[in-house]
């Protein structure tokens, strides 16, 4: 039984091409006529998929401490071409040989990773810059300016290798762009590359295999909704 306005926290499990906003806004529509706050603790991209954190009510003043814990992705960096935005979102801007680039390579740069570093965001991001964010600056073609900021990277496993494509698992603090991490692997290879796939695992102690399928949660809640109207009738 959700009791939304004493506070719920509701891990879904977000789909592809939603936004994180997308999916506050569709949980928040089904919840009506209830009036009250809905937030989501750590944005992921339209093309990742995977765990988010909803709160609702009162709980919604615990956003900012999920949002601080670490979280662990897996996903796929694909070598020989980048795109402006890091990611799929953009096309391929330009194209690399990747054929002199060896097991032992990808392994040693995915180790060298580990650890704290300064992290230059990506202009396709959801950084703002005097209020915008500078995605929209970046899609205007305008220069964006960016500051580095401190991460931590815990730990960066290669799952598998399927040339250009190179699977991982990694634990990293907040903030950290994961789609910066692919364009800097392809760099630190002499090399280019970009994320070709995002799935976000855990955060914190919340973990996907936990969360709901966002089609399920709606369904649910709208059960609870027709239930409790007709105990009132």
């Amino acid at each position: 039984m959700f009791s939304f306005a004493e506070g719920e926290i509701l891990l879904v499990d977000k789909p592809l091409t939603w936004t994180s906003f997308d999916v506050v806004g569709k949980l928040r529509n089904t919840m009506k006529p209830l009036k009250l706050k809905v937030g989501h603790a750590g944005t992921l991209d339209p093309l990742a998929t995977g765990l988010l954190i909803i709160c609702t009510g009162k709980l919604t003043k615990k956003i900012d401490t999920f949002q601080a814990e670490d979280k662990e992705y897996t996903g796929v960096i694909t070598l020989g071409a980048t795109t402006p935005s890091y990611d799929l979102e953009t096309e391929i801007d330009q194209t690399f040989d990747i054929s002199a680039i060896t097991e032992e390579e990808i392994l040693a740069v995915a180790k060298s990773f580990e650890g704290e570093q300064e992290q230059l965001p990506p202009a396709h991001s959801a950084v703002k810059i005097k209020g915008e964010r500078v995605y929209e600056k970046a899609r205007r073609g305008e220069d964006v300016e960016l500051k580095p900021r401190k991460i931590i990277i815990s730990s960066f496993v290669i799952e598998k290798i399927e040339m250009p494509n190179v699977h991982f698992r990694i634990k990293c603090s907040k903030g950290t762009y994961i789609r910066s991490i692919a364009h800097d692997f392809g760099k630190a290879l002499n090399n280019g590359a970009h994320l070709s796939s995002l799935r976000r695992t855990m955060s914190g102690d919340f973990h996907v295999d936990d969360a709901w399928k966002l089609d399920e949660l709606i369904k649910a809640i709208r059960e609870q909704k027709e239930s409790t109207l007709q105990q009132t009738l």
